[in-house]
């Protein structure tokens, strides 16, 4: 595997049209990013693929989008309002201020000077906001620091509408804000993330085994993903270092070839400790109800976690790859050809030829109709368009040449190997249906 610097992946993303850095114009905003019209795409294909495997192939997941400004009783009830913080340290010399938990406090990481921080004292991480036209403590909300409180609260609903059989779960996909004191690595930790997650609803006595069962269907989404189990490291929480939640954590770690280890997702079990508590502050009652008419309770919860936005940089920078072809430096992307941002790019050997163009647009707009993510280049030599589509991810090429009026062949080029081969137009569709 390459090994590969965080500046060559934020250098590619911004190049090629993956992420731009937010508020670029005014000089940026720390911790914030826009995803470009390729970046949009490949996200979009991991959020497909996880919709897919953990909730469209089930019948006992049930998808919701809740709101991402709540009642900021839901945040009390969950803790959050007393717990969700991390310590602050200050340097009297710069004034800058860092995760006590992340540095060594003994000296400065900014200005070099020593023994210049004081006591950590706690910061919350929840972005405060107001709901009306008075800014005052009756009107003080949040934006949601994670999805799982607007599964909680449409619990009920879900029971009332559906009536699942338990064990089932609530899913969602969508954005969560955290004021971080230090947002680093590119898009790793940010203050505007986006978390696919799921509570699975289950009875006190089966946790263990679904928590084995979850923790075997994780491993299963890293390999759909094209992540190498042998670079998965599991970590078990310990006690001390768990959420308030949690009887018991494990975070999964990833050995990126641009970050090294870190966190990439996580386990846990969450007890019935949201639905206790969101019980006793709503004066809801939150019992589940067997069908079999025996007593009523309140489940408990597995909750696998999923960043996108770390999953996207995991599976770009483990792609990013450096070869040599006909003498010359090459740099390409070897996506997984189902999540690639363009499955095929569409070359007429020349612009300015209108039987050239005709025909390529022929075939480009059927294979649009097929796949959707296509492009078009008919920009540049043809090895400068192959250049560029293989920095991209795109894993095949096709050109259209004088050759293909008459033998009405095209030539297929796959990025990862750069062969050629000639195939009818007629059997183009089916080729490549068949290797995505």
């Amino acid at each position: 595997m390459t090994t590969v610097k965080l500046e060559e992946i934020v250098s590619l993303c911004k190049r090629r049209g993956f992420i731009y850095q937010g508020s670029e114009i005014y000089g940026g905003l720390a911790g914030t990013w826009d995803y470009g019209p390729l970046g949009a795409q490949l996200k979009r294909n991991i959020v497909n693929e996880w919709l897919n495997y953990f909730v469209d192939s089930r019948d006992d997941m049930y998808l919701i989008d809740s709101a991402i400004i709540m009642n900021p009783k839901v945040w009390q009830a969950s803790g959050h309002v007393d717990t969700f913080s991390d310590p602050l340290v200050e340097c009297s010399n710069c004034h800058n201020r860092f995760r006590a938990d992340k540095i060594d406090t003994a000296k400065c990481p900014s200005c070099g000077k020593e023994n210049t921080f004081g006591e950590p004292r706690q910061f919350n991480l929840m972005f405060r906001t107001n709901v009306g036209p008075l800014e005052d403590e009756n009107s003080l909300t949040y934006l949601r620091p994670e999805l799982a409180q607007g599964m909680f609260v449409d619990y009920k609903n879900i029971i009332d509408t559906f009536y699942p059989d338990l064990p089932f779960g609530i899913a969602q996909v969508g954005r969560a804000f955290r004021n971080e004191i230090a947002p680093r690595d590119f898009i790793f930790r940010s203050r505007e993330l986006e978390i696919m997650e799921f509570e699975y609803f289950i009875r006190e006595s089966d946790w263990e085994e679904n928590f084995e069962q979850w923790r075997d269907g994780i491993h299963g989404w890293f390999e759909k993903i094209g992540l190498d189990k042998d670079r998965i490291k599991e970590v078990e929480v310990l006690e001390g270092d768990r959420a308030h939640y949690s009887k018991r954590t494990i975070d999964f770690y990833y050995d990126s070839p641009t970050l090294g280890f870190d966190e990439i997702g996580g386990l846990a079990y969450r007890t019935d400790f949201d639905l206790k508590n969101h019980q006793d502050k709503s004066g809801k009652n939150l019992e589940y109800r067997p069908k079999d008419g025996s007593d009523p309770f309140i489940p408990h919860v597995i909750e696998p976690t999923f960043g996108v936005d770390r999953y996207f940089l995991a599976v770009i920078s483990n792609a990013y790859r450096i070869d040599e072809v006909n003498g010359e430096k090459r740099n390409y992307l070897q996506l997984p050809k189902h999540l690639a941002p363009v499955k095929i790019a569409v070359f007429p050997l020349l612009k300015n030829k209108p039987e050239l163009t005709d025909k390529a647009k022929e075939i480009y707009n059927k294979l649009r109709e097929e796949f959707g993510q296509v492009i078009w280049d008919d920009n540049g030599n043809i090895g400068k368009r192959y250049r560029r589509q293989d920095e991209i991810g795109t894993p095949y090429c096709i050109t259209i040449d004088f050759e293909t009026l008459d033998d009405k062949c095209v030539t297929l080029r796959d990025r990862d190997t750069t062969e050629q081969q000639r195939i009818p137009i007629e059997h183009i569709i089916d080729t490549i249906k068949s290797s995505l």
